[in-house]
C-alpha cells in the first residue's frame, strides 16, 4: 500500500471581491489526507508534495471544488411539504432526508403554493479562491490509510 500524507493548514475562502468569506484561523486547521473524498480535488491539488510552512494562492475552477450546477436538483414541491413552518421564506434553509441520505435544501423561490428548493452545495458553479498555509506534514498511518477518511486531530 502506498503511503498518503496527511496535510493540516488553514484556509481564507475569498470571494471575488478578495475579502474573506471563510476561515480556519483563530480555529481548528484543516486536517485531511491525500485522497480522502471529503476535501475538494482543487485543495488537494495545491497541497501535492508541499512543506510546513508554505504558503499557497489557489484558484480553483467549479469542476475541482463543488461541481456545476446540477439542474436536476432544483425542485418545485407544494407549500404542503413544509408543514409546520409558518412562513417559508427565499434563502431558508432545511435538511432532508431522502433516499437514505441526510441533504441541505435552500429555498430559491416562492411562488403561491408553489415553493423551488435547490439541492445543490451553496458554491457549486463558483470559482474558489483560497490562500492555503500548510501548518504540519506527515505520513497517514496504516489505520488512517484503511479507513480512508478525513482525519480530524
Amino acid at each position: 500500500m502506498a503511503v498518503k500524507m496527511v496535510y493540516s493548514l488553514n484556509y481564507w475562502l475569498k470571494n471575488t471581491e478578495g475579502v474573506v468569506v471563510d476561515t480556519s484561523e483563530g480555529g481548528v486547521p484543516m486536517v485531511f489526507m491525500q485522497g480522502c473524498k471529503k476535501t475538494i480535488q482543487g485543495i488537494q491539488d495545491a497541497v501535492k508534495g508541499r512543506l510546513a510552512g508554505d504558503k499557497i494562492e489557489a484558484i480553483i475552477p467549479p469542476q475541482l471544488a463543488y461541481g456545476v450546477p446540477d439542474t436536476d436538483l432544483v425542485t418545485v414541491v407544494p407549500r404542503s411539504v413544509f408543514d409546520g413552518v409558518e412562513q417559508v421564506v427565499v434563502g431558508m434553509k432545511f435538511q432532508t432526508n431522502t433516499g437514505g441520505e441526510a441533504k441541505v435544501v435552500q429555498v430559491t423561490a416562492v411562488n403561491g403554493d408553489d415553493i423551488t428548493i435547490d439541492a445543490n452545495h451553496p458554491l457549486a458553479g463558483l470559482t474558489l479562491s483560497f490562500d492555503l498555509e500548510i501548518i504540519k506534514v506527515r505520513e497517514a498511518t496504516e489505520e488512517e490509510m484503511l479507513s480512508e477518511s478525513v482525519i480530524t486531530t
